[in-house]
């Protein structure tokens, strides 16, 4: 070995024998704010970083910062990880085409974009050209477009876009035509989208919050405004607003002849409350159609006085049922096609007088052809054991559909349901030997003895020697579903030898509403005990050990982690908690944090709640004096979903009570928020710097 290898070996060494040490932490601003809960006395000494504007907050959020990126920038695996990342998420992106007004549109993006571009064509097939490029909009592409509507005489186009991460939103107008942008502009817009009718639109919002508080106040009562094109938005028409119910959502719909309009309540429950209005009718005043809170109710297309509607009630896999205008209330609906043994996840109207339902079976995508009468003609089959998500109108024949699995990337199919067969419209071709890897889906059996799905994506000739590292992932609330999907983020992990492992929680929507509710209140444990049942699984069955597995989850999924790192330090590696519910007691007085009631309580219900909670809120369970695993928190100072307080707090809690030399850390990112329109540069960086912080604890090399 030559002098220059003898002496980078050296440094290398250096740098590992002084990561391994215990870290010293930046002070975090502190007092002795004391909280009572029907009686009892609770704690919350870093009750100062919630201020996110206090310049001891401030301070403390850049010292972390640079001992995160000290700790990280040493590993050989992040910048290695970095680069074998954008070699592999270097592919061409197609998404699903779409007709508007005798125009296609379609999304693309060529490789490394931040984001997808919009193009436009005259006929499908045809010449592509930019008809709405959102990496424009922005420099280094953190204004992210949300969403886009068109005007139902097409002449117009809404798009939706947000800042920095941010859960506001702002509303602009182009003129599709021309291209050209107009000067309405609609701020301070939250959770909705522009429901055009005549020559302007109805969108949500709230009043602007406190300067200075816009990522942190407790948002109520939101107001519904119509826009007229050409005004200032200080000229807009307050349409509706329910100041009795603050913390309720409100947003309307208007179907594409502007027949009839809905509006929709939220909040309260689990599900929503539906009204309807016929536009036909001067001055019609909106009709209640449903009166149980609790189950989800969408119309999905109207034909005439009829309106089909995708729900629950009465139905805990889903079903369709039709409604008449005329009598729309709930007790006269009429069954289109009822529910299943399997969930119902997606209806598509296509060809005039054809449905496409997607079930979910397994969390696996099944597809079926049936007809307005609500009979089932075939089934569609479809690529492989995966997840597909169809698009068509009832207007046109033209059906796709894109399909995608943990081994295969997003591809999109045609469907022609005359003759039943499927034809490539666009398929990637990614960097990476796809078919060299495996996915399978295996069951094990939770604490109570439940069921529980987990898939396994690793590459084939795996030879479990109970030492293979192995990366959990679990979300398991909000009737949440994630099917197989492709990603690029963790092919770098699977190319060196890795096991990536979904695991299908209770508290998600995959085996419909019962599924759902065992997860939530008082039975949210179940959630946590799947995942660590999982976790032990795993080491029975010799994939792995404790010295090589690691836990991730985002949101809700930080809270899973959090909660299972507490609850079993002893189980895991490496735990990496993203932007989670980490404070379960003040959760809700934050931002939009009162919707999430539903599913987990509050503090404020009752003796018990409270109890339940602070059983296994995560900042509440953490205990000094226990080695805890290499943990690295992630959050954003622009996430105004779950405010950065909840992992601040946890990570303060965690570093000073750490027992154990594994590193506490804590990644804030800047000018992002929750996750959402994430640009792709910035995603590559946090994941280069998670999966680089969980290889090198590991002591896996990037491959």
């Amino acid at each position: 070995m030559n002098k220059n290898l003898l002496f980078a070996a050296a440094m290398a060494m250096t740098a590992t024998t002084a990561m391994a040490q215990k870290l010293k932490y930046p002070e975090a601003p502190h007092d002795n704010t004391v909280d009572t809960y029907f009686g009892e006395k609770v704690a919350d000494p870093f009750r100062p970083l919630e201020d996110d504007n206090s310049e001891a907050t401030s301070k403390w959020v850049k010292e972390e910062n640079a001992l995160t990126r000290s700790y990280l920038d040493k590993m050989p695996q992040r910048s290695q990880y970095l680069k074998r990342l954008k070699e592999v998420s270097n592919y061409e992106k197609v998404y699903t085409p779409f007709e508007k007004h005798g125009k296609w549109y379609v999304y693309r993006n060529n490789g490394l974009q931040n984001q997808a571009v919009l193009y436009q064509m005259d006929k499908l097939g045809g010449e592509q050209r930019v008809f709405l490029d959102p990496n424009k909009l922005s420099t280094d592409g953190t204004v992210a477009l949300k969403s886009i509507s068109f005007s139902n005489d097409g002449k117009y186009l809404a798009y939706v876009i947000s800042r920095n991460g941010s859960d506001w939103e702002e509303i602009y107008v182009k003129d599709v035509a021309t291209g050209k942008l107009l000067d309405d502009h609609i701020v301070w817009a939250k959770f909705t989208d522009a429901a055009w009718q005549g020559d302007g639109f109805y969108y949500s919002a709230y009043d602007a919050p406190e300067q200075g508080h816009e990522t942190s106040a407790k948002n109520s009562i939101q107001k519904v405004y119509y826009h007229k094109l050409g005004t200032p938005q200080s000229q807009d028409v307050l349409f509706y607003q329910n100041p009795a119910y603050p913390l309720r959502f409100y947003g309307v719909g208007v179907n594409k002849e502007e027949t009839m309009m809905f509006l929709y309540e939220s909040g309260m429950d689990q599900g929503l409350n539906l009204y309807v209005r016929d536009l036909r009718q001067p001055n019609s005043q909106f009709i209640q159609m449903t009166g149980d809170a609790s189950k989800n109710y969408s119309p999905i297309e109207t034909i005439g006085d009829s309106i089909y509607l995708f729900t629950n009630a009465g139905a805990e896999n889903n079903r369709i049922m039709v409604a008449d205008i005329h009598h729309p209330g709930y007790q006269d609906w009429k069954e289109l096609v009822p529910q299943s043994d399997d969930v119902l996840d997606g209806v598509t109207f296509i060809g005039g007088d054809k449905l496409v339902l997607t079930y979910t079976k397994d969390n696996i995508s099944e597809a079926f052809l049936y007809n307005i009468n609500g009979q089932r003609l075939s089934e569609i089959k479809l690529p492989g054991v995966g997840s597909a998500s169809f698009s068509g109108k009832r207007e046109r024949p033209e059906c796709f559909y894109s399909y995608t699995s943990y081994t295969v990337p997003n591809t999109i199919y045609q469907y022609d349901y005359k003759t039943g067969k499927s034809t490539v419209y666009s398929q990637p071709k990614v960097n990476f030997r796809t078919s060299d890897y495996t996915s399978e889906m295996q069951f094990y059996t939770s604490k109570d003895g439940t069921r529980i799905p987990i898939f396994l994506t690793y590459k084939k000739g795996l030879k479990r020697n109970g030492k293979t590292p192995v990366l959990m992932y679990g979300y398991g609330g909000f009737n949440v579903t994630y099917p197989p999907y492709f990603s690029a983020m963790r092919l770098p992990f699977l190319e060196s030898g890795g096991i990536y492992a979904y695991v299908v929680l209770r508290g998600g929507g995959e085996y419909g509403e019962a599924w759902h509710l065992a997860g939530t209140k008082m039975q949210k444990q179940n959630v946590f005990d799947d995942f660590i049942s999982a976790a032990e699984w795993l080491i029975k069955d010799n994939y792995t050990d404790k010295d090589h597995l690691a836990i991730m989850g985002g949101s809700n999924g930080g809270l899973l982690v959090g909660a299972c790192m507490t609850q079993r330090p002893d189980l895991y590696k490496v735990c990496i908690p993203e932007v989670g519910v980490m404070d379960m007691l003040r959760y809700h007085k934050f931002t939009i944090g009162w919707n999430w009631a539903p599913d987990y309580g509050t503090s404020d219900d009752s003796k018990e709640m409270f109890e339940y909670l602070k059983g296994y809120s995560p900042l509440h369970n953490i205990k000094k004096g226990v080695s805890y695993p290499a943990t690295l928190v992630t959050t954003a100072d622009h996430d105004d979903r779950v405010v950065p307080a909840h992992s601040f707090k946890f990570a303060a809690t965690l570093q000073q009570d750490q027992a154990g030399s594994a590193p506490v850390l804590i990644r804030i990112d800047s000018k992002a928020g929750h996750g959402g329109g994430k640009p792709l540069s910035k995603q590559m960086e946090e994941n280069a710097d998670i999966y680089g912080f969980i290889m090198y604890q590991m002591g896996m090399k990037v491959k």
